[in-house]
């Protein structure tokens, strides 16, 4: 496949999300006069700052698709009902950059103002603990379609907020089984890990995971740069003064990239065996100057690891076609929400006479469903029937010269039931004791 730079692929992408931004604001504009048939969806990501480019306009681009087939009823089955039941589907797009704060207002203004009947959105776990609380309160429908900090649905009960996504647990249970498996030494671990509630939550689930499988391995550095520092030359310092056998972080966005740039030169990637659990997104950008050998995560089966199915196939030319580079975690963790809310909504509205169903119904069948998503089904099995579980994959990274493109090879598949914990233990409890009941056969 050929590849486009990745600098005009951002402006390409940029301009066509401008083009669909500046429809949905013309959509606010006369939302008075919205038909009854119309289902509104507000749709927030990063549009803007460093988590934009690999994240948030990604995402908006696999938004815009996958309602764009939608509305034409050009998804397959079950999915090929136009619009929602039959109901048009109006996105309105949101800047998530701002802060917690800012988005929480952003989110009041989508359901008081704009009156969407749902919003689907969240990158940042920081936004995401506080959205969640805020929606509820307002009794409106919220899936969180990406943030992975288990605490959402472990310190609260929700009714209204649902996450259609594996929360982070399973990328570090997954990293560290894969490490397991291929009996890779682990004496030493060096940790860098941005601190937030992301960066600190994925630290804690593989510490604690590596300390059931390699219970005598002894951690060096802990490292925990801000949130959008840019540069990590004093952290990469002291990983290389004292390099472990495995050096773990789960950063991502503009971060990542700008750690891997900075530490490559260095030797860091050559001395130790870095494991990135939230990574994919960085393959197509960094290109030839992804180190080989990096194991790796997408935050599920996305991307080059994604399974074999006919579903997977449609979907990753539908945005490949559009978008002229191929889906990461992103533009699937977003596809997969969708997909749910759609076959949640036609439930509901079947059981309510075909008529558009109330945030109470739609919330009913979404809880405890089950569904097909192009990286696998997807399980509402946790928070009671509000909190996905889903399989997911780790590969190692090798720079294909005749392809032009970084690849994953010696990819190992996890079981959602292998890598999330059962329903009846938080994810904390569950690691420091072993993993009681996981099914990975």
């Amino acid at each position: 496949m050929k590849r486009l730079p990745r600098s005009l692929i951002a402006r390409r992408q940029l301009a066509r999300l401008s083009g669909a931004s500046l429809l949905a604001l013309a959509t606010l504009a006369t939302s008075g006069a919205a038909a009854a048939e119309d289902f509104r969806v507000g749709i927030v990501s990063f549009l803007s700052g460093q988590a934009a480019d690999s994240f948030g306009v990604p995402a908006i681009n696999g938004a815009k698709v996958m309602i764009e087939a939608f509305n034409k009823g050009k998804a397959p089955a079950p999915y090929n009902k136009p619009g929602f039941g039959g109901m048009n589907i109006v996105p309105v797009y949101v800047d998530e950059n701002g802060g917690a704060t800012k988005q929480v207002q952003e989110l009041r203004n989508l359901y008081d103002r704009e009156n969407v009947d749902v919003v689907v959105g969240y990158v940042g776990s920081g936004d995401c603990l506080a959205a969640a609380p805020a929606a509820e309160e307002m009794k409106k429908f919220l899936i969180l379609y990406d943030c992975g900090t288990p605490r959402i649905f472990e310190e609260n009960n929700y009714k209204y907020v649902f996450r259609t996504a594996s929360h982070g647990a399973m990328d570090n249970v997954a990293a560290a089984r894969y490490l397991k498996a291929r009996n890779i030494k682990v004496n030493s671990i060096n940790l860098i890990n941005q601190d937030y509630a992301w960066g600190q939550d994925s630290l804690k689930d593989f510490s604690l995971s590596m300390k059931s499988l390699y219970p005598d391995a002894k951690v060096l550095a802990d490292q925990r740069p801000k949130f959008g520092a840019g540069q990590y030359g004093t952290e990469i310092s002291q990983l290389m003064s004292q390099p472990a056998d495995v050096t773990h972080s789960s950063m991502w966005g503009g971060d990542l990239q700008a750690m891997i740039l900075q530490a490559t030169p260095r030797g860091l990637f050559k001395k130790s065996q870095v494991v990135l659990t939230a990574a994919d997104h960085v393959l197509v950008p960094l290109g030839e100057k992804m180190p080989n050998g990096v194991i790796l995560g997408a935050r599920g089966a996305y991307g080059l690891m994604a399974p074999k199915s006919d579903l997977n196939d449609w979907w990753w030319s539908l945005y490949q076609n559009a978008w002229k580079v191929y889906p990461v975690q992103a533009p699937y963790r977003m596809a997969q929400a969708l997909l749910g809310l759609k076959l949640a909504v036609e439930k509901a509205m079947a059981a309510n006479g075909g008529k558009k169903p109330s945030t109470e119904q739609i919330a009913a069948a979404l809880r405890g469903s089950e569904w097909e998503a192009p990286g696998g089904r997807i399980k509402m099995a946790l928070g009671e029937g509000q909190q996905a579980i889903q399989s997911t994959a780790i590969g190692r990274t090798r720079w294909d010269a005749a392809k032009k493109m970084v690849m994953l090879d010696d990819i190992q598949r996890f079981p959602a039931e292998c890598v999330n914990p059962p329903a009846n233990m938080k994810s904390e409890d569950w690691l420091k004791a072993g993993f009681p009941g996981a099914k990975c056969n």
